[in-house]
């Protein structure tokens, strides 16, 4: 049965047959209508928009697709929205972008466009790190930037995140005032192209303040001056990571770092890994191996564009373990409070920030320290707004998400692998200065404060159906809370995009901004978050449980315990 395609998706793709685009774009936009017309549709039946990563998608042609055309469309959009906020003033902006195909291509778009619209730019010569980028913006006083890159999706995706002049990306009203701005160039003949601002090329003038900067971090230094040649294996996946991560270990003062020389070629195709995903474990894979040959005692990794970290350590078996998001996160953040108290830094009006589906241990782990704990949507925009509105009143220890990405120190406003790695690889050198490992220590945490366990399931829904398949799945939980989940009875049901919290036949309000978001918490401690990903194809659900650990010796027994009432929940809510 031939599909049929909607009226507006035709309108759209007749639009590209214009001479606003390259011959080569006219005729893969013809050979879609006359030849594919489930392609046709996916590429043109909606345009991209920004969600919490910016504008994000699969490369090709169309208006849902990522290509110079929607690229230079978004940026003009961009432009005159920067320009409407910034009247009379010399406007300036910084460009980054990582190893994926067509990155440098795209990034060379937007400099052309920003420079037509008047703007002096500041494009870097090479790929770099998003959180450099973030960096170049607040040190060159920059209005806004843009960094090029999908982050950990697969290899056909490429992106676009947008950024403001504080250096972290575009929250609202900003973002949604972009996208209407974007939504006004409807055709790529309304972008300026004549180059009226300068576009300078820059580098290690941007590289050595930023690695200055994160020097500044260490808090342990006589701990790595002892444990220098302490064996570190990292991989940069093909990415951004191998331009920084390397010199800024070096300059912490770790001697002993051993690359992956495979996955240090610079590579869109990311030729070694099914997905250069860090929260995966077959991204490791490599580097875990390499790890075990040379008997390394840490291994780390960093996504595509260096914001996400991984690592993985030794348990008391000698074996590599991989550490989750949620796992690599408590640890910075007791590092962190414990080397601020240690060292008299601590005041009381110190902060520490995690997201509304991040482990609730950072929490615990900062009060015992003194130290406060903000709340989030998912995000590290979200983290960024709460250090730019206590800037002048609380001092950020760090912060982060369940999904890999942390920022220790406020210099950046996004997720900075490069010195989470930096600090994580101090954190080992301190706790084996004090005859430990990184699992005794990580024991030791639970111990302290309970077993706390996390879990994820990503559920992929491709495609305009599978958008349509999300909603409702959404809709239909939020008509119909569930009671209890495995037993346990829901206690509190938080909705993020109403705003309300129901407890005990009462309604709150949340005060966090409108995401779709639900969150059921039951009278066991457990945690429930589902929530569609605001840059992929997906919805996700979290587990977040816990029970008290006694002795270290029983941390097997009792996180078996606690994943088979994960099981029980996955099961209950049709998830496996």
């Amino acid at each position: 049965m031939e599909k049929i395609i909607d009226i507006n998706t035709i309108e759209a793709a007749k639009s590209w047959l214009t001479p606003s685009f390259d011959a080569q774009t006219r005729a893969q936009v013809q050979d879609l209508i006359e030849n594919n017309p489930t392609e046709l549709q996916e590429s043109f039946y909606r345009t991209l928009e920004f969600g919490t990563g910016g504008l994000r998608g699969i490369m090709g042609v169309g208006t849902n697709r990522m290509n110079i055309y929607t690229v230079a469309m978004a940026t003009q959009g961009l432009a005159n929205y920067v320009k409407m906020c910034n009247q009379g003033v010399e406007l300036k902006a910084a460009i980054a972008y990582d190893c994926r195909n067509n990155s440098e291509l795209f990034a060379g778009k937007i400099a052309e466009v920003l420079s037509a619209n008047g703007f002096t730019v500041y494009l870097f010569d090479a790929l770099r790190p998003t959180p450099e980028l973030s960096f170049a913006i607040r040190h060159l006083g920059c209005h806004t930037g843009v960094m090029v890159t999908a982050s950990h999706n697969p290899k056909q995706y490429n992106g676009y995140k947008a950024y403001w002049s504080d250096g972290a990306q575009v929250i609202a009203p900003h973002d949604t005032n972009i996208i209407d701005e974007v939504n006004k160039i409807t055709d790529p003949a309304m972008v300026l192209s004549q180059k009226v601002g300068e576009i300078h090329i820059i580098g290690k003038e941007i590289d050595v303040p930023y690695l200055k900067m994160i020097g500044q971090l260490s808090l342990s230094p006589e701990a790595v001056a002892k444990h220098k040649d302490m064996k570190i294996v990292y991989t940069p996946i093909h990415g951004t990571g191998v331009k920084m991560v390397p010199d800024a270990l070096g300059d912490y003062g770790f001697t002993n770092i051993i690359c992956v020389p495979e996955q240090n070629v610079i590579d869109g195709n990311f030729p070694t890994v099914v997905s250069p995903n860090p929260e995966e474990p077959e991204a490791m894979k490599m580097a875990v191996a390499k790890a075990v040959q040379v008997d390394a005692d840490i291994v780390m990794a960093t996504d595509p564009d260096a914001d996400r970290q991984a690592i993985a350590i030794k348990n008391d078996k000698g074996e590599f373990v991989l550490l989750n998001g949620n796992q690599s996160a408590v640890m910075l953040t007791y590092y962190l409070c414990r080397r601020w108290k240690e060292l008299g830094k601590v005041t009381g009006n110190e902060f520490v920030v995690r997201t509304v589906v991040t482990t609730k241990l950072i929490e615990d782990i900062a009060a015992s320290f003194g130290v406060k704990c903000f709340e989030v949507l998912t995000g590290f925009k979200f983290i960024a707004k709460v250090i730019a509105e206590n800037e002048g009143k609380l001092k950020f220890i760090g912060g982060g998400e369940e999904s890999f990405g942390y920022l220790v120190g406020d210099d950046v406003r996004d997720k900075d692998a490069v010195a989470s790695l930096c600090v994580l690889a101090e954190c080992a050198a301190w706790a084996k200065e004090q005859g430990k490992t990184m699992w005794t220590l990580l024991m030791e945490i639970y111990s302290q404060y309970g077993l706390y366990l996390e879990d994820m399931i990503s559920i992929t829904k491709p495609g305009k159906e599978g958008v349509e398949q999300i909603a409702k799945m959404m809709s239909d939980v939020r008509a119909n809370h569930p009671k209890t989940i495995a037993g346990e009875i829901v206690t509190e049901v938080y909705d993020y995009q109403s705003g309300e919290k129901h407890c005990g036949g009462k309604i709150e309000v949340i005060n966090q901004p409108k995401s779709n978001v639900l969150q059921f918490a039951t009278d066991k401690g457990t945690v429930v978050s589902m929530r569609p990903s605001g840059t992929e194809p997906k919805i996700k659900f979290y587990f977040s449980i816990q029970a008290p650990l006694s002795r270290q010796t029983e941390f097997l027994t009792v996180k078996e315990g606690l994943v088979c009432r994960i099981n029980e929940m996955k099961k209950e809510l049709g998830l496996v």
